[in-house]
């Protein structure tokens, strides 16, 4: 079985001026028989809104690890349920079989391991006449990628977060609001 029991990342990849096509997946791995296994199990029970499936290639071409993908946001629409079990899984999936090839994911470990990937989808991005479904493609691939190398690497390190705990605000986070 898998050294690695449970290792965590995210990653934040856009393109300037194009936000429906931003990508943000959040990342456990881990063996198929520690706490990433029973959760990535547990994923199999469906969820009105946010339907869990795995990152598949193409039809019949389950990546390995396996990988259940989730959207952090309810899907309310085909369209955007369409973008999520289209685009998105592929570009999860070819990013993690690619992880593979370049020796970021162990080769010896794919069955060993499991993967489970909250990925975001802009609730407006299907019907956004401007959507660069190819970027969206490219974000998702790029941040998936990143996600489980950070994930692996163990990063941002303690050190990193501790030098940057006063120097970094949460991009989201407004000066105006008053700190409590």
């Amino acid at each position: 079985m898998s050294k690695i029991i449970l290792k965590a990342g995210e990653a934040t990849v856009y393109t300037e001026g194009k936000d429906v096509s931003a990508a943000m997946p959040e990342i456990l791995i881990g063996s198929v028989d520690g706490p990433v296994g029973q959760a990535f199990a547990n994923m199999m029970a469906q969820s009105k809104g946010h339907t869990a499936m795995f990152a598949v290639r193409d039809i019949n071409q389950l990546v390995r690890p396996a990988c259940m993908m989730a959207p952090k946001v309810t899907l309310k629409d085909s369209a955007n349920i369409a973008l999520f079990g289209g685009l998105v899984q592929a570009a999860t999936a070819d990013a993690i079989l690619d992880c593979v090839i370049e020796g970021i994911i162990p080769k010896d470990q794919v069955n060993d391991l499991c993967i489970i990937s909250l990925v975001w989808i802009d609730p407006g991005a299907a019907k956004d006449p401007n959507l660069d479904k190819a970027d969206m493609y490219k974000n998702n691939y790029d941040a998936t990628k990143l996600a489980i190398k950070r994930a692996l690497n163990d990063e941002p390190s303690i050190d990193e977060l501790i030098a940057n705990r006063h120097k970094i605000k949460h991009c989201m986070w407004e000066e105006s609001w008053d700190q409590k």
